[in-house]
């Protein structure tokens, strides 16, 4: 039998919509770290020292934004990798052969944005964590449960042994040799950065961040496994397919996950404006609460949208949203090269504060959506998309989409 990709019918739009609202947190997040060297701060557990407006931006991104949309791109993920396996099951096609040709592709645009580009890729995190789903599909969903839960525990107990070290202790240990490396590594890194070629930029990320982001390669995996093993029970369980008849649960979940995330929320702000102080280092107990709030706004943020996108008309307003997230590779990809481009390529890297970073992430952002909208209008699929799919299924797709007397109706009624 011929194997073929999930067409345009057979989408959820819901699905699209929380995706495209998943990359944006993301963008937001990563913006920080396309034009200031927060690469080098992160190494030596130097915390951002804003002022200002900088400053309560950094704390809404804490509160409302790190760690809470990655969670959901992961949670999509194992949801989207469900949805993969049991289509092609469905169709009788050799489905871990399929999938193994799919990770592997997702594993090499990871490799190249890594090397190439940029030292905050998760894809290649995603493809390696990816391949453990095979040994999952088969389990029962309290299996998958029981396994997510437990990894959010180890990862988390690991976190949460760094708050019993006094914080005057790791103050006293820090030696002025240290600081005198972070110095020179800093000039180093900036001058790099700023006045480098880009072969000579490479080179040098080759040897400093590329080897760290490896070396941190386990750990990132925990997070993200427990967040794909989410999404595939919920997929296995078919709370998407049916949201109508899973209604109570998703608002017990909305319910849930908002009162939980209350008094996270709270503690994680008392840190982060400094009213709090019990003896532990700040940037280990943001580190905390930042994890453990993103896990339970991860949830409420799904659930509640999920709810949401219940009315025809909010989809209509968010359709935009869906586009954005049905094109999330090339749009994430674009994300970097853009970003790239214009921080490092045109000198201003180092030289822009976190306001008007944030400004120009929306300024791009709000260009992905109308691009993405006026593709998807022509086109099946995303660039990136065409590409990733064409090789895992061993043929070039057809790329221009096939306009029906039902679509012409839809475009005039919206």
């Amino acid at each position: 039998m011929k194997s073929s990709p999930v067409s345009g019918k057979e989408r959820m739009i819901t699905l699209d919509i929380i995706r495209g609202f998943a990359l944006f947190g993301i963008f937001l997040v990563n913006m920080p770290t396309f034009h200031s060297p927060e690469f080098m701060k992160s190494m030596y557990g130097i915390p951002a020292d804003y002022s200002g407006i900088d400053h309560w931006i950094d704390v809404f991104f804490a509160l409302f934004v790190d760690m809470k949309f990655f969670t959901i791109f992961s949670f999509l993920f194992g949801l989207g990798f469900y949805i993969f396996m049991s289509r092609a099951e469905e169709k009788g096609l050799h489905m871990n052969r399929l999938y193994l040709r799919r990770i592997f592709t997702l594993l090499l645009f990871g490799a190249a944005h890594l090397i190439g580009l940029w030292f905050g890729d998760i894809l290649h995190t995603y493809a390696i964590a990816g391949l453990l789903l095979l040994f999952f599909y088969k389990r029962k969903i309290k299996t998958m449960v029981i396994w997510a839960f437990s990894l959010l525990f180890a990862i988390n107990a690991l976190f949460s042994l760094m708050l019993l070290i006094p914080a005057s202790f790791l103050e006293a240990t820090e030696s002025a040799s240290a600081a005198s490396m972070l110095y020179g590594s800093m000039e180093e890194y900036l001058h790099v950065y700023e006045h480098g070629s880009y072969i000579e930029w490479v080179s040098y990320r080759l040897g400093t961040e590329v080897p760290a982001m490896l070396a941190n390669l386990i750990p990132a995996m925990f997070p993200v496994l427990a967040m794909f093993l989410f999404g595939l029970a919920a997929g296995k369980a078919g709370i998407f397919r049916d949201v109508e008849k899973h209604l109570p649960f998703f608002k017990k979940i909305r319910t849930l996950s908002l009162v939980i995330s209350i008094p996270l929320v709270m503690v994680l702000a008392m840190y982060m404006t400094k009213v709090w102080d019990l003896g532990v280092k700040q940037e280990f107990a943001v580190q905390v609460f930042t994890s453990l709030s993103g896990l339970t706004l991860c949830f409420f943020y799904i659930s509640f949208l999920t709810l949401l996108l219940r009315k025809e008309k909010w989809q209509q307003k968010l359709r935009t949203l869906g586009y954005t997230g049905q094109m999330a590779l090339t749009n994430y990809l674009m994300q970097t090269i853009i970003s790239v481009s214009l921080f490092v390529g045109l000198g201003f890297y180092g030289d822009v504060s976190l306001w008007l970073g944030t400004v120009i992430c929306l300024v791009i952002f709000s260009l992905q959506l109308a691009f993405s909208t006026w593709w998807l209008k022509k086109f099946r699929f995303g660039p990136f998309e065409w590409l990733w799919r064409s090789i895992t299924y061993l043929k070039l797709q057809p790329m221009a989409k096939k306009e029906t007397k039902t679509d012409r109706i839809n475009d005039k009624a919206v």
